[in-house]
Formats: structure tokens, sequence, C-alpha cells
């Protein structure tokens, strides 16, 4: 059964959705770079969009069901939002080259310039200002996912404590009339 979009809520998993749509992205935007500097750029800043995706996916698929799997997914996290820096950055120097000569971005297949000057620089800062949109959104939900793993682990340890109190009140409690029985027997 499929829900209307009006309804629906926002999946605590997004983050991985979002990464996705960073790589593929991150590769229509690396596919205007001309050809000499696509193959100095392209190959990292690809790979950094990877790595985003990939940490993010193994985030989402390791549930922080004990403290080494938690510490895994932090991993994973704190890795995604690194690598998630990392490319940012790397998109900055590819959009400072490519709008050194924004028409050579739009070539047709007979290499011939498709679109003007202007129209291909408004068309790179839109592809470069939705880039960013999509990173600083991730960004913040990666930093929601681990804010929410810290309060889980942190309720999770107050409530061991709990039980560990009422444990041994429970003890402290059954020892409490055993030893009144045997002041009672001398």
């Amino acid at each position: 059964m499929s829900v209307l979009k009006s309804h629906r809520s926002e999946s605590k998993a997004e983050y991985v959705s979002i990464a996705n749509q960073i790589c593929n992205d991150t590769i229509e935007f690396l596919s205007r770079l001309s050809a000499r500097y696509s193959r100095l750029l392209a190959p990292k800043t690809a790979g950094l969009a990877a790595d985003v995706l990939i940490y993010a996916e193994s985030a989402n698929n390791t549930y922080p069901s004990d403290k080494v799997k938690a510490e895994k997914r932090e991993e994973y996290l704190v890795s995604a939002a690194a690598s998630l820096h990392s490319l940012d950055d790397m998109l900055a120097h590819c959009y400072e080259i490519m709008m050194k000569n924004p028409e050579g971005c739009f070539v047709g297949s007979d290499g011939k310039r498709t679109v003007s000057s202007s129209e291909a620089t408004r068309k790179l800062e839109n592809m470069s200002q939705e880039l960013g949109e999509l990173i600083d959104k991730e960004g913040n939900k990666l930093a929601g996912v681990m804010k929410s793993d810290k309060e889980r682990a942190k309720a999770a340890r107050q409530s061991a404590r709990k039980k560990e109190v009422e444990q041994e009140q429970e003890e402290t409690a059954q020892e409490e009339p055993t030893q009144e029985n045997s002041v009672e027997r001398t």
C-alpha cells in the first residue's frame, strides 16, 4: 500500500537516499569537466562521493545493539561525514576550474559549444547550488543520526544502571529477613 506524499514522514535512514543522490549528482557534475581536468580531479572526487554512500549504507546496515556494533556504526558515520567534507572541498575546486571556461563544460558530440557563456554559468551555478544543499542536508542528517545514537546509548546505560540498583535493593531486602531469623535463634 502506498502512502500519499503529503502524509509521508521523514525516514530515519534518509541519509542513505541523500548520499545516493549526492553520488549521482557528483558524477553528473564531474561529467562537465574538460578531458584534461577530468583525468586529474574526477576519479578522486567521484571516489569521495562513493565513500559517502558506502559509509552511509554501512552505518545504516549496522544496528547498534551492543557496544561493539555501536562503535562500528559510529565509525562509519564519522567516516561518511569526513568524506562528505572532503567531497565538498573537492567539488569547490572543480567548480572554480569550470568557471574559468563555463561554456566549455557544455559541448556537443561534435565538439561545438551548445550554450552561451551566461547560460553555461547559470547552469553550473544551479548544479553547484543543488549539490551544496544536498551536502549540507546530508551533513545535518549524519549529525542527527550520531546524536540519536548517543542518546540511545545513554538511555540504555541509564536503564541498565537502574536495573542494577533495583536488583541490589532486592538482594538487600532478601538478606535482611535472613539476618533477623538468625538473631532470633540465638
